[in-house]
């Protein structure tokens, strides 16, 4: 005899609560799993849900490569996690940087030290290829725990150079101010000695300081054609002899027109006599500096020296940091002139390099150009 349906019926009508009641239970355990899942979830993105969530990604990859700062992102390990366009431009960094760590991206040693170091930073200036970059560097603490540093670089280049030309000004403004300063002593000298009945030694005196100043002049000028590193040469000489210093022109000098620019020349010919005179005075008497320009073999050569202590360490002088000065506060735009005058060579093809002491000697060498901006 077989088994009847109304067997079945009955096994499954007694069978069905218990059946039902564990699905209800496992329904009631999945709709609680979800509520508190979507309740964590909600409160880890502060109840955005996933649209919201989405559009806020659009925006945040918008404006990440809309700005015009570099925005790096670097976890606790010092590894970039994140790396906008802008950063990539001003860091040379080309592939994919994500997961690499600071001192594998080819930077300069000073900004890897900046940015190894978990630490704040604020308008940092470092100098790096062919720019001139402000770092600012702060710790990424959300909820209290560090993990990791956000990185903001912003291009100082153009800036700087307004610098550059601006202390440039300042320094011709600074030698007119030192030349009336003595003109005026040696006017009172001149009336006095008139005053005095002495006009012959009135005149010898007067014609004597105007031939020795005429004199400095026709040299530069001669021997320099462009204006602008003359009128430079003519302020620093005045400078220097107000500073108690005695700056000489080779008389052999002789450069025509180069076609380097001349923010650049002012850049480099400025920085390195501002350099020497400062390591001079800190040297013994007598306190000079000797420059000689000439060209040769296509090449704008230059030759600064000093009768200062030397340089004590000729591989460091070129980093951003290094300065003459050894007193004094050190800001963010100390120790930067010899790291400008690095970077001016590079951008125009040439090399520099210094001789340690006693006295320094720097020399750099540079390609001229035509008026077309092309090596010759």
């Amino acid at each position: 005899m077989g088994i009847t349906v109304a067997a079945i019926g009955d096994d499954v009508a007694a069978a069905l609560p218990g059946v039902l009641g564990v699905a209800a239970a496992v329904l009631g355990v999945g709709a609680l799993g979800s509520w508190l899942i979507s309740r964590r979830l909600r409160r880890q993105t502060h109840g955005l849900g996933a649209a919201p969530l989405a559009r806020m990604l659009e925006y945040y990859d918008a404006v990440l490569h809309a700005v015009r700062e570099g925005l790096l992102l670097l976890d606790g390990d010092r590894t970039v996690q994140l790396v906008n366009d802008e950063a990539r431009r001003l860091l040379d960094l080309h592939g994919d940087v994500t997961g690499k760590r600071v001192d594998e991206l080819g930077l300069s040693p000073e900004l890897v030290a900046t940015l190894s170091q978990q630490r704040l930073a604020v308008d940092e200036v470092h100098v790096t290829g062919s720019r001139v970059l402000v770092v600012n560097q702060a710790p990424a603490t959300p909820a209290g725990g560090s993990v990791g540093a956000v990185v903001t670089l912003r291009d100082h280049t153009d800036l700087q150079a307004l610098t550059g030309e601006l202390d440039s000004v300042r320094a011709f403004a600074e030698s007119l101010r030192a030349q009336a300063h003595e003109a005026a002593n040696r006017l009172h000298t001149t009336v006095s000695l008139v005053e005095l009945g002495r006009s012959a030694d009135a005149v010898e005196f007067a014609t004597a300081e105007l031939a020795l100043a005429q004199q400095l002049t026709d040299r530069v000028v001669g021997a320099v054609e462009e204006p602008v590193l003359a009128a430079l040469l003519l302020g620093k000489a005045a400078t220097a002899h107000e500073r108690g210093v005695t700056l000489e022109v080779d008389p052999s000098s002789s450069v025509g027109s180069t076609g380097i620019p001349g923010g650049d020349l002012v850049t480099i010919v400025g920085n390195l006599l501002d350099n020497a005179i400062d390591a001079a005075l800190a040297g013994d008497p007598p306190r000079e500096v000797q420059l000689a320009l000439w060209e040769a073999d296509g090449r704008l050569e230059l030759r600064v020296e000093d009768t200062g202590p030397g340089v004590p360490d000729p591989d460091a002088v070129f980093r951003r940091g290094w300065s003459t000065k050894a007193d004094g506060p050190r800001g963010n735009g100390r120790g930067l002139g010899l790291a400008l005058v690095a970077q001016a060579v590079k951008r125009n093809g040439g090399t520099v390099s210094v001789r340690p002491g006693p006295g320094a000697e720097f020399r750099v060498s540079l390609p001229l150009r035509s008026p077309a901006g092309a090596t010759r």
